[in-house]
């Protein structure tokens, strides 16, 4: 009987235990989805944490398609999207309210001679109609195609905006923004396309059609490879009050230096 009465004390002790540890767990907002999207939504995150210390901010670098599943499924609270929902993703009770605008960069290998390509030279090269280098008025070298996976959300503006849909031919299809700059630094004859926000002196970012991605060629539309930073919520769910907060805290006036500061033009 003492035994049965001990083992039930721990019992009852372990319970304490953890009831005491959950109520000393911080409320948490978790997004999940485009890499593209790190700078803009680590440092939103960042300063929203700095504002509520009681609450646990966490990002997921998937990519935009696996946010967009995340947040349908229930497995986050908001998604992140660097591409427009479709149809049918709308259908299935999805939301998407634009957080701010990002230039598709298109880079090159810091030794590369070319400095501009315009959208039909890009659609010619990423489809393997133009496929030397020198047909460009750059190196004797094969041009080396890299692009991103499947369900990415720079993919999908990249070949929407230059017409290249379903038929890009290429040599690496890499699955997060970091892995194609990188790639494309150690090979000088390699092209690809990354988020603006993401694009460090590694690579050689060209113009396109005479104009280069800036906040402002972004802002006044004169570059014309860009697309929207998305964030989406789904109608099957209410955000709980500390995921309603930092979707308020992004969407407010106050955050604008804060996403212009990450490289990205704010939507407000």
């Amino acid at each position: 009987m003492k035994r049965i009465l001990s083992i039930g004390i721990c019992l009852i002790m372990g319970m304490s235990i953890v009831l005491a540890g959950g109520a000393k767990e911080k409320a948490s907002v978790s997004t999940d989805g485009s890499t593209s999207m790190e700078k803009v939504i680590g440092a939103l995150g960042e300063a929203f944490m700095n504002q509520n210390p009681g609450i646990k901010f966490t990002y997921n670098p998937t990519g935009s398609g696996s946010g967009i599943s995340a947040v349908k499924e229930g497995r986050c609270d908001i998604g992140l999207s660097s591409r427009a929902l479709n149809d049918s993703e709308i259908a299935e009770g999805l939301n998407q309210t634009v957080l701010a605008y990002d230039g598709i960069s298109i880079v090159v290998n810091n030794s590369n001679p070319v400095t501009g390509l315009s959208i039909e030279q890009l659609a010619l090269i990423f489809t393997g109609k133009i496929a030397n280098w020198k047909e460009v008025g750059g190196n004797d070298q094969t041009i080396v195609v890299i692009g991103r996976e499947a369900g990415s959300g720079t993919r999908d503006g990249f070949e929407t905006i230059t017409g290249t849909k379903e038929s890009c031919l290429y040599r690496q299809e890499l699955t997060s923004t970091g892995d194609v700059i990188a790639s494309i630094s150690q090979n000088p004859a390699a092209i690809g396309y990354a988020s603006l926000s993401s694009v460090k002196d590694t690579v050689k970012t060209l113009k396109v059609d005479g104009v280069i991605p800036s906040e402002q060629s972004i802002a006044d539309e004169t570059y014309k490879i860009q697309r929207p930073f998305i964030m989406v919520t789904s109608n099957a769910r209410t955000l709980s009050p500390s995921a309603q907060a930092f979707f308020d805290f992004a969407m407010s006036a106050g955050t604008e230096s804060i996403i212009s500061n990450a490289g990205a033009v704010d939507a407000k």
